[in-house]
């Protein structure tokens, strides 16, 4: 892309929002998270025709959390289409993202797919189409990054697996309305592996492209999605992809996204580019303090919204 300096904005975004750290927190409630260092930062913007930008740490590998709910996502509509939303629903929750409250009074039928409920509902689809659901997700990651290195962190996993005790409880709900169809242990296996996938901010911008891309990725060409499945994809994060915060990061920045409380966050411009943040402090509602005020001051400095 010609006409802009977009390295040194992201420069300029790096330093200026230096002044965050320790606002937030980082993620202490998943033990292999406590320990990482959270004066970190990194920035990729990547466009389709795959010029890159990059600031800090951007290849230092990070948990992406929650973001891989979008990749599940992505794999389960790529298989059986518009089904995945007879099992998840596709509104915002208004509630806690592991909430059981919500499950109860909607009969065990998850508000969307990007909650913990909705996440692990897609897990058991994909279990049920996958003999070996975790290598094909992981298969899928490495095609649309265009990075065989990306993998799962087995120590995140297993730390995930210990504490996840609200994530027991939600299959267990789930299980109850019939609206799990594989062994409880064996649907979260797949859920704490995804969640445990370990990439840098250069791969997480590049594997994003394929939404920007409305359903084609740029690296094999491979068309997973519909132009119309992605644009779908594409609302559910605007509307629901930043817990409790997805109407505040719709405000102050405009772009569909996703984040997860390993400190990142991925975003995209339909047609144009995907960006790709990361640092590890959380502000209350479990979003990259850094993160998200780095992408309002680009979007803001750029116009490159999508309003």
């Amino acid at each position: 892309m010609t006409g802009f300096d977009y390295q040194n904005l992201l420069v300029d975004i790096a330093t200026e929002v230096e002044r965050l750290y320790g606002q937030g927190k980082v993620a202490a409630y998943i033990p292999e998270l406590e320990n990482i260092d959270p004066k970190q930062f990194a920035m990729t913007l990547t466009f389709l025709d795959q010029d890159k930008y990059s600031t800090g740490v951007s290849q230092q590998r990070f948990s992406i959390q929650s973001i891989s709910k979008v990749f599940t996502l992505m794999l389960a509509v790529s298989e059986i289409g518009e089904k995945v939303y007879q099992r998840v629903g596709v509104e915002p929750s208004g509630d806690p993202f592991n909430s059981l409250v919500q499950l109860e009074h909607e009969k065990g039928l998850p508000r969307n797919p990007f909650i913990n409920a909705g996440a692990i509902v897609v897990s058991d689809v994909l279990l049920s189409i996958y003999d070996d659901p975790l290598k094909q997700l992981l298969n899928f990651v490495h095609d649309i990054s265009g990075s065989d290195q990306v993998y799962f962190d087995k120590a995140v996993a297993k730390s995930e697996q210990l504490t996840g005790h609200r994530n027991y409880a939600l299959a267990n709900f789930l299980k109850s309305f019939d609206r799990i169809e594989n062994p409880i242990e064996d649907v979260l296996d797949v859920y704490f592996h995804q969640c445990a996938l370990a990439m840098t901010c250069e791969e997480l911008s590049a594997a994003f492209l394929l939404l920007a891309n409305h359903g084609k990725s740029v690296f094999s060409s491979n068309a997973y999605l519909t132009p119309s499945q992605a644009k779908r994809i594409n609302s559910i994060m605007q509307t629901c992809g930043f817990y409790d915060q997805a109407g505040e990061f719709t405000f102050r920045v405009g772009l569909p996204g996703k984040s997860g409380v390993g400190g990142g966050i991925a975003a995209i411009k339909p047609g144009e580019f995907s960006i790709a943040v990361w640092s590890p402090e959380l502000n209350q509602y479990g979003n990259s303090v850094l993160g998200m005020k780095a992408l309002e001051l680009f979007t803001t400095a750029t116009g490159k919204s999508i309003f």
